[in-house]
C-alpha cells in the first residue's frame, strides 16, 4: 500500500478548509432562500432547503421590479463588457505594436491610474454625467467603464508577448491595412486575454454598488445589488426574499464563468509560462 506524503495530506487538508470557507456562504445563500425570515433566525439556523421558496418569490416580486432590474444589470454589463473588449485590445494593439511620441508617457499615466481609489473620481464624475443629461440612464454606467486600465495593461502585455512584430509586418507586405491587421490577425491570438478581460469586466460590472448608487433614481432602473439593497430596512427586511433575489442574481455570473474559466486561466498563467 503506497504512503501518503504527510505534507501533500496537509496540504490537501488547507484547500479542502479553504473550500469550505468561500462556499459556506453560497451553500447558505441558496438554503436561506428557502425559508421564512423566522426560520433564517432560529438558533441553530436551518442547514438544510425548505419550503418557503415560492412565498420569497412572490414577496421578490412585490417589493421590487426584479426583471426589469436584472435586464438593466445584463445590459449593462454587456456593454460594459463589450466596450472593454473592443477599445482595451485596440489601445493594447497600439501600444504593444506601435512606436509614436509620447507612448512611454502615456502607457505611465495608464498603469498609474491603477494606483487611484476609483472613489477619487466619483464627484468629478457625477458633474460631467449631470452635465450631460445622463443621470438616471444605462450609459451612465458603461460608457465611464469603457475603458479600463486594468484592461489596457493585460491586452499590452499580452500582444506584446504573443504576437510577432515579424507577423505584422508580413501582413503588411501583402496589403492588410492596419485595422485588418488589428482584427484578422492580432484577435484570433489574443483569445486567452480576451477571455480574462471579459470575465473580469463582467464580474466587476455586475457586481458594481457604488456607482448605480449615485447616478440611479427610478427604481426601475436599479441594478441588482441596488435593488436588492432597497429592499433592506431596520425595521423588517424579507431576508428569505433577498435571499432569492441574490441566488437568482448570481446564476449568470456562474454561467458567464463556466464558459469562461478556462480563457481565465490561460490568461492569468501565459506571461508565467513565457517568462
Amino acid at each position: 500500500m503506497a504512503r501518503i506524503d504527510p505534507r501533500r495530506l496537509i496540504a490537501w487538508a488547507l484547500v479542502g478548509a479553504g473550500l469550505l470557507v468561500m462556499a459556506a456562504p453560497f451553500y447558505f445563500m441558496f438554503v436561506f432562500a428557502t425559508h421564512s425570515r423566522g426560520d433564517i433566525f432560529n438558533v441553530p439556523p436551518p442547514l438544510w432547503f425548505g419550503s418557503s421558496l415560492p412565498a420569497n418569490l412572490g414577496i421578490l416580486l412585490e417589493k421590487i421590479p426584479f426583471w426589469q432590474n436584472l435586464g438593466m444589470s445584463l445590459y449593462v454589463a454587456s456593454m460594459t463588457t463589450g466596450l472593454n473588449l473592443l477599445l482595451c485590445s485596440m489601445a493594447g494593439f497600439a501600444f504593444a505594436a506601435y512606436d509614436f511620441r509620447f507612448k512611454d508617457s502615456l502607457f505611465a499615466i495608464v498603469i498609474a491610474s491603477l494606483m487611484f481609489p476609483s472613489y477619487l473620481n466619483m464627484v468629478p464624475s457625477f458633474l460631467v454625467l449631470d452635465f450631460l443629461g445622463w443621470i438616471d440612464q444605462p450609459r451612465a454606467l458603461y460608457v465611464p467603464g469603457a475603458a479600463g486600465a486594468l484592461g489596457i495593461f493585460l491586452m499590452r502585455q499580452y500582444i506584446a508577448s504573443a504576437v510577432p512584430k515579424e507577423l505584422l509586418e508580413a501582413a503588411r507586405i501583402d496589403g492588410c491595412g492596419e485595422f485588418r491587421i488589428y482584427w484578422g490577425v492580432v484577435l484570433p491570438l489574443v483569445g486567452p486575454a480576451l477571455g480574462t478581460v471579459g470575465l473580469v469586466t463582467f464580474i466587476t460590472s455586475w457586481n458594481n454598488f457604488v456607482a448605480p448608487l449615485v447616478v440611479m433614481r427610478s427604481p426601475e432602473s436599479f441594478t441588482i445589488p441596488l435593488a436588492l439593497r432597497s429592499m433592506q430596512n431596520p425595521a423588517a427586511t424579507e431576508w428569505g426574499a433577498v435571499m432569492a433575489g441574490s441566488a437568482i442574481a448570481v446564476l449568470p455570473l456562474l454561467i458567464v464563468f463556466f464558459f469562461t474559466s478556462r480563457r481565465l486561466i490561460e490568461g492569468m498563467t501565459a506571461g508565467a509560462v513565457r517568462g
